[in-house]
């Protein structure tokens, strides 16, 4: 917990009054309201549900509740020395409770807790990108051609994608840290599929948009087309020319949308969450499913781009020892990535620690993705962990792999 805490304070180094208090973009809240959403959730659930002690600041419940106020209005907040003053006090009475806590009979919760203030530590870290990316996207910069030629392979490339089997295995996880949402494991069967080894990068993507990518209806979904179309979308939100940046980079960025496109454009499509899994978690040797993509060793930062370690993203391929046994780098870390799958709960899905943690975008409207970004903290990194959001959002640190069937 004092860890992933440092690692929440860490985003505050050079931060601006802007940036602590105000809207980066309209479906995301201020930093200073996910840091008090941080403590206010700690005190909820371990100070006040479990030891059951009245709140302690009652004028913030409204604030920081997740259900409280619309994000609009979430930016008339208290100073950063009265949040970060609420963040100690509370985790002052956590730890003085954590003395006497029955902590195996409560253990679930105390680690849902941890992975709380890990996902919203990270969307702070994206809420931080947009502000700091406005300024340099006001910047010139050299543009990638607009042709309106329409080339695009007429069959599928198999290079640098592999070839992985079929079959039944158990998917999702029962283990203590499971989210409810990764609950309960279940088998399931799919069939035979090739996969890319790695994240599309920004020197595939270039092609793409040199090719008129964004100019050609044929490759886009129709909601997509219309969505470009209406938010005069030309490029990935934090586009970096290949000219002026390591080309292997992965693309980041980008909305369901685009990865659907561009996956359309070279022939294949993208992956379900199924096999996006299978890939990421099933040792084919053993025929057994693993906890990493690389086995069961713990995950350390030699295995991959995670936990703001780099401060942002890396080129692909650059941690053979977090290859997976099917052969494919990047699966934790880097950049989140897009499947084709609608974000629902599993079959016996029970909702946990309350009714509408993730039950509530169980709608029909939001995607999965997978895998971690390079900013997501290393308590939530793990091969079932399930991330969604509406096709159009290109806010998160998203990309993606292509796959195919066989």
């Amino acid at each position: 917990m004092a860890a992933c805490r440092q690692s929440t304070l860490d985003l505050l180094e050079n931060l601006t009054t802007s940036e602590f208090r105000q809207q980066s973009h309209a479906d995301f809240s201020p930093v200073g309201w996910h840091l008090g959403h941080i403590a206010f959730t700690e005190s909820l659930w371990l100070l006040e549900y479990l030891k059951e002690d009245p709140c302690p600041y009652p004028d913030y419940q409204r604030l920081f509740a997740a259900d409280g106020l619309p994000k609009a209005e979430r930016e008339n907040l208290p100073n950063l020395s009265e949040i970060l003053a609420f963040m100690q006090a509370i985790r002052d009475r956590t730890l003085a409770y954590l003395e006497t806590a029955p902590l195996y009979d409560q253990l679930r919760l105390w680690r849902w807790v941890l992975q709380h203030e890990s996902q919203h530590a990270e969307t702070a870290t994206y809420v931080l990108a947009m502000h700091r990316w406005s300024q340099r996207a006001a910047q010139p910069r050299k543009m990638v051609p607009n042709s309106r030629r329409q080339p695009g392979p007429t069959s599928a490339s198999k290079q640098n994608m592999v070839l992985i089997p079929g079959g039944a295995f158990e998917m999702g996880s029962s283990t203590l840290d499971a989210l409810d949402n990764e609950r309960p494991s279940h088998r399931v069967s799919i069939s035979d599929y090739w996969l890319d080894c790695t994240p599309v990068t920004v020197a595939d993507y270039a092609a793409f948009m040199a090719a008129g990518g964004y100019q050609n209806s044929q490759w886009w979904h129709p909601e997509g087309w219309a969505w470009i179309q209406k938010q005069h979308i030309t490029q990935p939100l934090y586009w970096q020319d290949p000219l002026t940046v390591w080309p292997e980079m992965p693309v980041c960025g980008v909305s369901w949308y685009e990865a659907d496109a561009y996956s359309c454009f070279v022939g294949k499509r993208l992956p379900t969450e199924a096999e996006w899994e299978r890939a990421a978690h099933w040792q084919p040797q053993q025929d057994c499913m693993q906890t990493y993509p690389w086995g069961d060793t713990p995950l350390t930062a030699k295995r991959g781009n995670f936990g703001g370690n780099q401060d942002g993203v890396t080129p692909v391929g650059a941690y053979p020892d977090g290859r997976s046994a099917t052969g494919c780098d990047d699966l934790l870390g880097n950049v989140w990535e897009w499947t084709n799958t609608w974000f629902a709960g599993y079959p016996d899905f029970v909702p946990y620690p309350y009714q509408g943690y993730s039950q509530t975008y169980f709608d029909g409207t939001h995607r999965v993705l997978r895998g971690g970004s390079w900013a997501t903290r290393p308590w939530v990194l793990r091969s079932t962990f399930r991330n969604w959001y509406q096709p159009w959002i290109q806010q998160v640190f998203s990309g993606f792999r292509c796959a195919l069937s066989a």
